[in-house]
Protein backbone atom coordinates (compact mmCIF):
# COMPACT_ATOMS: atom_id res chain seq x y z
CA UNK A 1 0.00 0.00 0.00
CA UNK A 2 1.42 3.58 -0.99
CA UNK A 3 1.49 6.00 1.52
CA UNK A 4 -1.23 9.03 0.86
CA UNK A 5 1.46 11.51 2.15
CA UNK A 6 4.23 10.45 -0.30
CA UNK A 7 1.89 10.24 -3.51
CA UNK A 8 0.87 13.58 -2.76
CA UNK A 9 4.06 15.40 -2.00
CA UNK A 10 4.88 13.30 -5.43
CA UNK A 11 2.30 14.81 -7.31
CA UNK A 12 2.94 18.55 -5.63
CA UNK A 13 7.02 17.79 -7.13
CA UNK A 14 6.36 18.98 -10.81
CA UNK A 15 5.32 22.69 -11.38
CA UNK A 16 2.95 21.67 -14.17
CA UNK A 17 1.02 19.73 -11.91
CA UNK A 18 1.54 22.81 -9.34
CA UNK A 19 0.17 25.11 -12.20
CA UNK A 20 -2.65 22.90 -12.86
CA UNK A 21 -3.98 22.79 -9.31
CA UNK A 22 -3.83 26.78 -9.19
CA UNK A 23 -5.62 26.94 -12.27
CA UNK A 24 -8.50 24.49 -10.59
CA UNK A 25 -8.57 26.14 -7.58
CA UNK A 26 -10.49 28.72 -9.57
CA UNK A 27 -12.97 26.25 -10.65
CA UNK A 28 -13.20 23.25 -13.16
CA UNK A 29 -12.03 23.12 -16.32
CA UNK A 30 -11.48 20.57 -19.45
CA UNK A 31 -8.04 19.12 -20.11
CA UNK A 32 -8.06 21.11 -23.06
CA UNK A 33 -8.63 24.52 -21.19
CA UNK A 34 -5.97 23.06 -18.57
CA UNK A 35 -3.60 22.28 -21.11
CA UNK A 36 -3.48 25.78 -23.36
CA UNK A 37 -1.11 27.17 -21.18
CA UNK A 38 1.49 24.91 -21.80
CA UNK A 39 4.15 24.15 -24.63
CA UNK A 40 3.50 20.04 -24.49
CA UNK A 41 1.08 17.98 -26.24
CA UNK A 42 -2.22 17.12 -24.70
CA UNK A 43 -1.26 13.45 -23.84
CA UNK A 44 1.21 14.86 -21.90
CA UNK A 45 -0.77 16.86 -20.01
CA UNK A 46 -3.03 14.19 -19.63
CA UNK A 47 -0.19 11.98 -18.08
CA UNK A 48 0.02 15.21 -15.24
CA UNK A 49 -3.18 14.99 -15.22
CA UNK A 50 -3.51 10.97 -14.43
CA UNK A 51 -0.55 11.54 -11.88
CA UNK A 52 -3.04 14.23 -10.03
CA UNK A 53 -5.84 12.06 -10.07
CA UNK A 54 -3.95 9.07 -8.99
CA UNK A 55 -2.84 11.07 -5.46
CA UNK A 56 -6.99 12.32 -5.01
CA UNK A 57 -6.18 15.55 -5.98
CA UNK A 58 -8.51 15.87 -8.72
CA UNK A 59 -11.73 14.53 -9.69
CA UNK A 60 -12.63 14.04 -13.79
CA UNK A 61 -16.71 14.64 -14.29
CA UNK A 62 -17.96 14.04 -17.49
CA UNK A 63 -20.61 16.56 -18.89
CA UNK A 64 -22.12 15.31 -22.14
CA UNK A 65 -18.97 14.60 -24.90
CA UNK A 66 -16.33 17.24 -22.28
CA UNK A 67 -14.52 15.82 -19.21
CA UNK A 68 -14.00 18.21 -16.67
CA UNK A 69 -11.12 18.06 -13.96
CA UNK A 70 -11.77 19.42 -10.47
CA UNK A 71 -9.83 20.07 -7.71
CA UNK A 72 -10.01 17.35 -4.68
CA UNK A 73 -8.73 19.67 -1.25
CA UNK A 74 -8.56 16.22 0.67
CA UNK A 75 -5.08 15.41 0.50
CA UNK A 76 -4.36 18.92 0.60
CA UNK A 77 -5.07 19.53 3.76
CA UNK A 78 -3.71 16.29 4.65
CA UNK A 79 -0.12 17.75 4.12
CA UNK A 80 -1.53 21.04 6.35
CA UNK A 81 -1.91 18.92 9.41
CA UNK A 82 1.47 16.75 8.91
CA UNK A 83 2.93 20.33 8.05
CA UNK A 84 1.45 22.10 11.14
CA UNK A 85 3.13 20.21 13.72
CA UNK A 86 6.21 21.33 12.30
CA UNK A 87 4.81 24.76 11.93
CA UNK A 88 4.47 25.04 16.02
CA UNK A 89 7.90 23.87 16.65
CA UNK A 90 9.31 26.10 14.41
CA UNK A 91 7.04 28.85 16.14
CA UNK A 92 8.09 27.74 19.45
CA UNK A 93 11.59 28.03 18.47
CA UNK A 94 11.06 31.35 17.15
CA UNK A 95 9.18 32.34 20.41
CA UNK A 96 12.05 30.96 22.65
CA UNK A 97 14.70 33.41 20.39
CA UNK A 98 12.59 36.23 20.32
CA UNK A 99 12.68 36.33 24.49
CA UNK A 100 16.65 35.38 24.03
CA UNK A 101 16.98 38.81 22.32
CA UNK A 102 14.52 40.60 24.29
CA UNK A 103 16.41 39.69 27.14
CA UNK A 104 19.90 40.25 25.70
CA UNK A 105 18.70 43.70 24.51
CA UNK A 106 17.67 44.59 27.86
CA UNK A 107 20.36 43.25 29.38
CA UNK A 108 19.11 40.38 31.57
CA UNK A 109 21.93 37.92 33.11
CA UNK A 110 19.85 34.88 32.55
CA UNK A 111 20.28 35.45 28.91
CA UNK A 112 24.00 35.00 28.74
CA UNK A 113 23.56 31.67 30.84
Amino acid sequence: MTDTLSLTFSALADPTRRAILARLAQGQASVGELAAPYDMSLAAVSKHIKVLENAGLIAREKDAQYRYCKLQAGPLQDIDGWVGAYRELWRDNLDQLDSFLADMQRGDDTAKQ
